[in-house]
Parts: C-alpha cells; structure tokens; sequence
C-alpha cells in the first residue's frame, strides 16, 4: 500500500465512496430475505392483514430501490476509481521509461515494456474495481447471513462448520496453483508482442526474403504457447466454479434435509427455512465471490509485480544534487581521458580501453573503424547516453556529469545509426529539433542536409505525412530529414552516426560541404564506414576492437597506420600496401 498510495490519494472519496455504497446493498440483501419469510410465516397461521401485506410489500420495494442505489453508486465509484488508479499508474510508467538510459533500455525489451503499460495496468484496473466492489460487499454478506442464520436456527446452523472449511481449503488450493500459472502467462503475452512488433516493423524485410511462411509459423509458436499457458491458468477457474456450486447445493441439500424435520416439529416454521435457504446461498455465493476475487488477485500480483519492476528500476544515469543548471554548452570542445566502458559490469573484457583524445571546437572529427569496434559506444558517451565506468569526459573542460542532463543534450545533436521519424507531418517531425522554429529555419536546415529539393517535390512540402517509421520514405531520405532535424537544434556539438551511408557520394558532398561552410562553429564528429565521408576531416580517429589506433590526418594515417590503410585500399579497391 505504501507503493500504491499516490495513485489512491487523489481519488480517495472515489475509493471511500464505493465500498460505502456497496455496503447498503448488502444491508438491503440481507434483509430482503426476512421480510419475505414474515409474508409467508403470517399467511401461513392467517394472522397477515391485507394492510399489513401492502406494508411489508412496500417495505420490500424501498428495500430493493435502496440496493438500486447501492449497487449503481458502487459500480459508478468504483469505476472512476479504478480508472483513474489506472491513468495515474500508466502515465508514471511511460514517464519513468522516458527516463531510462541506453543500459536501463537493455534490460527490458521493448515488447515487454509494451505489455506492461497495457496488459498489465488493465489487469490491475481490472482487479481494483472488482476489489471496490467486493471487498465489503462479500464480507458483509457472508458474515451477515451467517448471523440471520443464527437467529433463524442456531441448531441448523452447524451446517456451516463443515461447508466453509472445506470451501476455504479448496480456495487456498486453488490459489496456491493459479498464482505461477498467470505469471507465466504474462510472459508469454510478452513473446507475443514481440513476435508481433518485429514482424510489422521488419515487414519489407519479411516480404523481399519471401520468408512469410517462416514468420507464420514463429508467431503460431508464440501464439500457441500463450494458449497454453493461457489454459493451463483457466484451468484453475474452470475447476473452482463445479466446485464451488457441488459445495453449495450439497449445503442446500443438507439444509433442507434437515431442516424439514424441524418445520415438522414446529422448531421452525416454513418462512425461516425459506429464509435460512436464501441466506445459504448468499452466504457461499459470497465465499465464491472472494474465491474470484483472490484468483483475479493472483494475475493482478503477477502484473503489479512487473510493473514495480519498471516503477523501481534505478535509473543508472542522473544529475547529482549540486550539479549548476545554468552551466550550458558553449564552445564545443571534447576531451576523452583514460576512458573505459562495458556494457555487463559483472563481466572482466572492456568494450572501450583507455580511450585519450580531444576534439578542438568548431573541428570536424572523423572515426572509422570495423563493424562493433565501439565507436557508437564511445560518441555516446558525450551526451551521456552511457557513463563512463572510469575516466572522465570533459565539454568545455567541464565533466559531462556537472552539466543537468537537459543541457548538456540541448547543446548536442545526435543522428543515430538507426534513423527513426515519427508518424506525422514532415514539418512535425523537424520540429522536433526546435518546437518553436520557424517555416524559414526549418527549410534551411533542410538546405543544409540535402533535403528540401526532395521535399519540396511532393505535393504537400514540408506538409507531407510520414508514415510510422518513416516507412513511406527511401533510406537516404530518412537520413537527410534525421540530419536536418538535429541541425535545426543549433547545436554546439553534432554527432552523425554513419547518418549519410544510404545516400549517394555526390550529395554526401553536398551535405559535407554545408557542414563545413556554413556551421563553422559548430565541432562536428562523423562515425563512418566509408573512407571518402571522414577524408577531409581536420582529424581522424582509428579503433579497432575497442582501443584507438591512430589519430592523424588521412596523409598521416596513410603513411603510419596499418588499418587506416587496410580500410582505405580495400575500399578504394586497389591491393593491400600498394600506391596511394
């Protein structure tokens, strides 16, 4: 309750409310069995009037409106209290994942955070508004109708030592079983999302490979071990309710077995035993409402539980107390000193060793390197995407963790290797880089990275929608919008993660030449696979498998470093060592 009692608080009177109105309707429940058993114990010895009669049938109809009430304001309460846990709830999720970092992402798949803003809140939602509902109103009837049972006929009474302990054996049985089978299930929903999400992401993919019958059969696999799982936890409730009802029919039976002989006796009259009958039944309808209850509990804790996992994960990358929020990028300058990083901290190999080197402001810096040598890795470093494991790196002399995290990423625009655009408009999604820029910056920015000429070509411009994903867009296209998006930021630092490898070399150029030309103060670093994107940078870095190689000029590394050469000739598609 303490981790949930900031979602109760502002809906308090909701959660108050609820069960209060529920608890008329039981008091009404109650009672509604003993007036009736008063009409026909009175018609039975004659002694009812008709005034009387009407009086009890009218006392009958106030009884059942007033349970109209309770039961409507119970429902409407509990309801609004249920949903409103619930938005509370999902908005704090989306809201702590929008602050994990790059390694607090790793831990969780995307399908599985997924599953856990949706599936998992509305299991919870599901479980709190039938808890509103029934948390008094199963109590209160059940201890209710025992006590009318007991005025009735203390003697008949005894049926319920035998009938509720058998019940409540069965119950903790049930649950002691259906608690790791909805857990499960919940995992196996996670597998189906992301069987789902990657089919329809990589669905271009799917269809040029001709591999539809191979993303079938894996989504029937997903799909078929949810189902199972999905039985083997209903099996539990397809046992509990047969069971259930044989325990309360059998108590009817007994009831009525028994209780004829007392009628015939004159220990109690046929009205009480009416009464007695109905309030058996409340009263074992009332356990079984608790025994659903529980067993929707069950899927709830297995839910509640995953998304605690979410609401307690430490976010690994923060702003320390005395960091100065008016400390902003102001030059550019990068320096890496004794940089060492891994991505698993309990492993002993380092994906980045002993990293030295600086960028001087408003310079354009080059790395290359081999696929996976932790190049991405080290330019993540700058706006903090990952932190250091030792060593240090310095913005401006200044380390990159006494800048607060919205300035020191205002002051950096990153292009990622993935390039990812939004479903909206063109415009919208350059936007995106500065909300408040306007029709003119946004077209230069354009200009900048080779992209108005093809936007300018579709019939709505810059108005122009863009599918989810970018999908209606070629790869270069993408990249070009990805890099004006990050240029129109004005940033004093600008990463391109190999952001220009799906376009052509003569707009590549194009694109080179603005940066150098007309963002002069702005210091640029380009990771690329290709020689000709980092050949006229003011330097060039070399990596390989996770360590620096060579930092020169690319006449300097052509005459000193091995892999410099090695990349270079490979690619210019001459032989190993031979003429420039």
């Amino acid at each position: 309750m303490k981790n949930w009692g900031k979602y109760i608080k502002p809906y308090l009177k909701y959660f108050i409310f609820g069960p209060l109105c529920m608890v008329v309707e039981v008091l009404g429940e109650i009672t509604m069995p003993k007036l009736f058993s008063l009409v026909i114990n009175n018609n039975a010895d004659g002694s009812l009037t008709v005034g009387g009669s009407i009086g009890i049938c009218l006392l009958m109809i106030l009884c059942a409106l007033v349970m109209l009430l309770g039961g409507v304001g119970g429902a409407y309460f509990g309801s609004k209290a249920s949903v409103n846990f619930a938005t509370d709830l999902r908005y704090d999720l989306y809201k702590k994942t929008q602050e994990f970092s790059f390694t607090n992402i790793d831990k969780f798949s995307s399908s599985s955070i997924l599953t856990r803003l949706t599936n998992d809140v509305t299991q919870i939602q599901n479980f709190l508004n039938m808890l509103l509902r029934m948390a008094l109103r199963a109590p209160g009837m059940m201890i209710g109708g025992i006590i009318m049972a007991i005025i009735l006929c203390p003697k008949l009474s005894v049926v319920f030592a035998v009938t509720i302990p058998i019940m409540l054996f069965c119950i903790i049985g049930l649950i002691a079983i259906g608690f790791p089978r909805f857990t499960r299930m919940q995992k196996k929903i996670d597998g189906l999302n992301s069987t789902v999400q990657e089919n329809i992401t990589n669905v271009r993919v799917v269809k040029s490979f001709v591999r539809e019958d191979y993303e079938e059969e894996k989504f029937n696999s997903s799909n078929t071990a949810l189902m199972q799982a999905g039985i083997n936890a209903l099996k539990v409730m397809v046992f509990l309710m047969p069971l259930i009802n044989l325990i309360m029919y059998s108590t009817i039976i007994a009831v009525i077995y028994f209780g004829h002989g007392f009628a015939l006796n004159g220990d109690m009259e046929v009205g009480d035993l009416s009464a007695f009958i109905t309030y058996v039944t409340q009263i074992l309808t009332s356990l079984m409402m608790v025994t659903i209850l529980i067993m929707t509990s069950s899927r709830a804790m297995a839910s509640a539980k995953r998304v605690r996992e979410i609401l307690d994960e430490k976010i690994d990358i923060t702003e320390h107390e005395n960091v100065n929020s008016d400390t902003v990028v102001r030059n550019g300058k990068i320096e890496f000193r004794n940089v060492y990083f891994k991505y698993f901290k309990n492993t002993e190999e380092y994906v980045l060793n002993n990293i030295n080197f600086s960028i001087e402001p408003g310079s354009t810096v080059g790395i290359i390197g081999s696929t996976g040598c932790g190049k991405s890795t080290l330019v993540s470093m700058i706006p903090r995407l990952y932190d250091v494991d030792s060593g240090e790196v310095l913005i401006d002399g200044i380390n990159v963790k006494d800048y607060s995290l919205y300035n020191l990423r205002e002051g950096v625009g990153m292009v990622l290797q993935k390039n990812v655009l939004f479903a909206g408009s063109i415009s919208e999604n350059l936007r995106w880089g500065d909300i408040n820029a306007t029709d003119e910056e946004v077209v230069e920015a354009s200009t900048h990275a080779a992209a108005d000429k093809f936007v300018s070509g579709f019939k709505n411009g810059y108005n122009s929608v863009v599918e989810k994903g970018g999908a209606n867009l070629s790869g270069g296209q993408r990249q070009r919008l990805c890099i004006a998006r990050a240029l129109l930021k004005k940033p004093k630092i600008l990463i391109l993660d190999d952001s220009t490898s799906a376009v052509d070399t003569a707009t590549e150029r194009q694109i080179q030449k603005c940066l150098r030309e007309d963002l002069k103060d702005c210091t640029k670093v380009i990771i690329a696979q290709r020689i000709n994107s980092v050949i006229d940078a003011d330097k060039i870095v070399v990596m390989d498998d996770g360590v620096i190689t060579g930092i020169g000029t690319h006449d300097e590394l052509i005459e000193n470093n091995t892999e410099y050469k090695e990349i270079y000739y490979s690619q210019m598609d001459k032989e190993k060592g031979g003429d420039k």
